[in-house]
């Protein structure tokens, strides 16, 4: 991918200059895979299999300008069992050229956005076979410059699985799920299709500076 300056306005050099409550990032930056990983094939096209260190965590280019130059879905890393932890935290910064928009690679004319994500051992990525090994959290966040902050309580009914039904219709799905947790991570789609990719339509940056499980 070409290397162009990212375009910082005034509004976001100041909310870099917060104080973040956790800057550190507990896991290596080679335990995270952009992914995901199927069968041989990384269905983020156009993007390293590992994110880049930077100085406060790690980061990655997203693809621009167009759906061709590629697009990125999940963010994951191999972690245990759910069970017992209560919630999952995330802070991220987003640096985008003046006017770089976040598309969803299906679903465009929704606004691209970001999600938490977690999956069972086990998963052939098949939803007919293993629908309730993948599940995503119940709300997405819009895609935007600045630095933010999501958190999702892990007890709550609404997070969906692959084929978008709740924890509620099947909580021992749900259960057996957190208990048997292969891998935890964030995927970028809409709020249609959680982790189907995006892309930018002008040079933009993703770094995490955070991320927790409590």
């Amino acid at each position: 991918m070409r290397n162009h300056p990212i375009l910082i306005g005034a509004a976001l050099l100041s909310a870099i200059a917060v104080p973040l409550a956790s800057q550190a990032q507990s896991l290596p930056v080679a335990a995270w895979e952009i992914g995901p990983v199927i069968r041989g094939k990384n269905y983020s096209v156009g993007m390293p299999l590992s994110p880049t260190p930077s100085r406060q965590g790690w980061s990655f280019e997203f693809p621009y300008p167009h759906v061709g130059a590629g697009h990125v879905h999940y963010l994951t890393s191999r972690q245990g069992p759910l069970v017992g932890a209560s919630r999952i935290v995330m802070r991220y910064r987003i640096e985008a050229a003046r006017g770089a928009r976040f598309v969803p690679r299906e679903h465009p004319d929704l606004p691209g956005a970001i999600s938490f994500f977690f999956q069972r051992a086990g998963d052939s990525w098949s939803g007919k076979r293993h629908e309730y090994h993948r599940w995503y959290a119940p709300t997405v966040t819009p895609l935007r410059a600045g630095v933010h902050e999501v958190s999702v309580r892990l007890d709550d009914p609404n997070w969906i699985s692959v084929f978008g039904k709740p924890a509620s219709s099947n909580p021992q799905g749900f259960h057996s799920a957190l208990a048997e947790t292969d891998r935890v991570g964030f995927v970028f789609g809409s709020s249609s299709a959680r982790g189907h990719g995006v892309y930018a339509t002008a040079p933009a940056r993703f770094t995490l500076l955070g991320f927790e499980i409590r």
